[in-house]
């Protein structure tokens, strides 16, 4: 990989992201300076000649370094955040969609999580489970594993083995599972304990251990009191599913008559912190939204899987305005796309709906729409400030770090190319203008391509074909802290 042997890097070319919501900033010829440890030290925006006047902004320890030269029709974008994964569902993604939720646990999910109780088939679906997230983008990842310790440890290997930002959590379910798929609460309680352990002892600062209830139907009160006291104890993230169904719901009011709605459980148990991040939230009710807020908890917008179990649409405009944080995730599997821009073109889709809806009922005239603009931010930038790693990754800029991907729209370019560092800088054109004029304009008919671009198209246009009909043979290469992965 480029960075096992240079451990630093250069890369000029346009660079694409969503610094604030709604808003894409395309930055065509810039240098990127990535420094040893995955940081982008310098960018240097808009270069144009006397190319060596800008080499003097580099620091030396660039100074021998190639270029890596993208092409007119390339660009890269930050790495997809994924805040919602069930790492052992992988197995079944896309299929599995033909019960309700609670029906659906156990005629799928608990088989498929129990079943990688045996750590060498669970080595073997992570594998396959974290490449082909990230072929297609995504460098980080919230986790769900099992309820079984080993096998979140195999889920923490897997991850750093591959080099994807992971933030893992062991699953404690001790009421309400299937008999064999069910612990007691010391169990769960000490497993997680010693799970943390395990991975605060890899000392790798891209694998995070999470607090993780897998949902109220599941555990007890006792256990989630005593996973709010790890949560405050190691300082770490919390994740849970919170009022995803309405049989979801149904069953928390039968358990907890007394108790308020699935957000007042979680807060009585020190549970809704500023780490925590909450699946679904279709049903939340204005008072839960306000909890949620103060709290700066985050909820991760499923929008595939609400269309399969949650019986209705995350108000998702709604909430951001009202100041919730929100991420994207897939939901695999009960969401049958492992790639984010499949959550994306559905975020888009599910505010269309509910526009329509809204319309139909004349409930409000708020606007719920939302466009593929948006979604990029949920997927990048809104997805880090959930996690609360958006000072280090999500967009670009000096200090953060680089989680990217290199996004190619034409046959003709699907790589960098290598550049000499002194014949890019003693050039008196363009670097990428040279290329271009090597190839030309090729009909991109006869490849397999997910899409055809044309020359009086602008890298907007590129952008939005990617995101809504691109795939990941666009995605040529994918970083996370400056490492190749892909």
């Amino acid at each position: 990989g480029i960075n096992a042997e240079y451990g630093k890097m250069l890369l000029y070319g346009s660079l694409v992201h969503t610094p604030s919501k709604g808003k894409v900033d395309i930055l065509p010829r810039c240098l990127v300076a990535v420094d040893e440890t995955g940081r982008i030290e310098n960018i240097i925006y808009e270069l144009s000649p006397p190319f060596q006047e800008h080499r003097k902004k580099l620091s030396s320890k660039f100074s021998s370094l190639p270029v890596f030269v993208l092409s007119q029709t390339q660009f890269i974008l930050p790495g997809f955040v994924d805040t919602h994964v069930h790492a052992a569902q992988y197995t079944y993604t896309g299929t599995g969609t033909d019960v309700p939720l609670m029906q659906w646990l156990n005629k799928y999910a608990f088989p498929a999580e129990l079943r990688l109780v045996d750590t060498a088939l669970a080595r073997q679906v992570y594998k396959l489970l974290i490449s082909r997230l990230l072929r297609n983008g995504t460098t980080t990842a919230l986790y769900f594993g099992t309820i079984h310790l080993q096998t979140n440890k195999v889920l923490a290997d897997v991850a750093e083995e591959l080099g994807q930002r992971a933030l893992i959590g062991k699953v404690c379910m001790d009421r309400n599972s299937p008999p064999s798929y069910q612990e007691t609460t010391a169990d769960s309680l000490k497993d997680t304990e010693s799970f943390i352990h395990y991975v605060f002892d890899k000392k790798n600062d891209l694998l995070t251990p999470v607090i993780t209830p897998r949902f109220i139907p599941t555990c007890t009160l006792e256990l989630l009191r005593g996973l709010g006291d790890l949560a405050r104890r190691y300082q770490l993230p919390i994740q849970s599913h919170i009022s995803e169904s309405e049989d979801e719901i149904e069953f928390v009011r039968q358990l907890h008559p007394e108790a308020g709605t699935d957000t007042d459980i979680f807060s009585a148990c020190s549970l809704i912190t500023s780490r925590t991040v909450m699946a679904h939230g279709v049903h939340l009710s204005s008072d839960d939204v306000k909890i949620l807020t103060s709290n700066s908890s985050s909820v991760s917008h499923c929008p595939l899987s609400n269309f399969y179990f949650a019986g209705g649409i995350f108000p998702l405009q709604h909430h951001l305005r009202s100041g919730l944080k929100v991420g994207l995730g897939t939901d695999v599997a009960g969401g049958y796309s492992p790639s984010m821009l499949s959550s994306m073109r559905n975020s888009v889709l599910a505010s269309k709906s509910l526009s329509f809806m809204n319309k139909t009922q004349s409930k409000t005239n708020e606007n719920t729409e939302i466009d593929w603009k948006l979604a990029l931010w949920l997927a990048t930038l809104g997805g880090a400030q959930a996690l609360n790693l958006d000072n280090i990754i999500g967009s670009f800029a000096p200090g953060k770090q680089f989680d990217a991907m290199l996004i190619s729209c034409s046959p003709s370019h699907l790589t960098y190319q290598v550049v000499d560092q002194d014949d890019f800088f003693s050039s008196s054109e363009l670097p990428a203008e040279v290329l271009e004029k090597l190839d030309g304009f090729i009909a991109t008919g006869l490849t397999r391509q997910p899409f055809d671009i044309f020359d009086w198209e602008d890298q907007l246009a590129y952008l939005e074909k990617f995101i809504n009909i691109g795939d990941e043979r666009n995605i040529s290469a994918v970083w996370v802290k400056g490492r190749k992965v892909v």
